[in-house]
């Protein structure tokens, strides 16, 4: 029989990771390591260095390259990789006069893609919930065809 927490989950449909004995649980860390935490998570919460993960996950690139794909500057790219770096997501090696980068911890897509599906289901239920109250009997019509609707004035 399942435990309470995984029917709970599966009756739900999220996801319950199973405990790992390598990780502390979130839920047990002092203050200091939850700030480690949530400075993880700050590294992802920009849209450029998503994109520059979304680009190394093809392969590894030079700086170069990765700003034209990103469309920003060689400078702004460095600034970002630095960061990545800092936090163990990117590994640099040198070769020659380039210094390439690519992914050092590809744990961090499924989280990435763990995050995408949990957005991809709330907006799918906000959705249905929207399209329930269109289809009901005397639902409102939308505002550009009620304007549409009434009469010209007089003038």
């Amino acid at each position: 029989m399942q435990p309470r927490d995984a029917r709970a989950s599966a009756a739900s449909g999220m996801m319950v990771a199973s405990p790992n004995p390598e990780c502390a649980r979130m839920q047990d860390l002092p203050k200091e390591a939850l700030e480690q935490v949530a400075s993880y998570f700050q590294v992802l919460s920009d849209p450029t260095r998503l994109s520059l993960l979304n680009l190394l996950r093809e392969g590894e690139h030079n700086v170069g390259d990765l700003a034209q794909l990103a469309g920003t500057t060689s400078a702004n790219v460095s600034r970002h990789l630095a960061q990545l770096m800092r936090h163990g997501l990117v590994a640099r090696e040198g070769r020659g006069t380039s210094v390439y980068y690519r992914i050092a911890d590809a744990s961090v897509y499924r989280l990435c893609d763990l995050v995408c599906g949990s957005l991809a289901r709330r907006l799918d239920q906000a959705a249905d919930a929207r399209a329930l109250f269109a289809a009901a009997p005397g639902a409102a019509e939308p505002a550009g065809r009620r304007r549409a609707a009434r009469a010209p004035r007089r003038g």
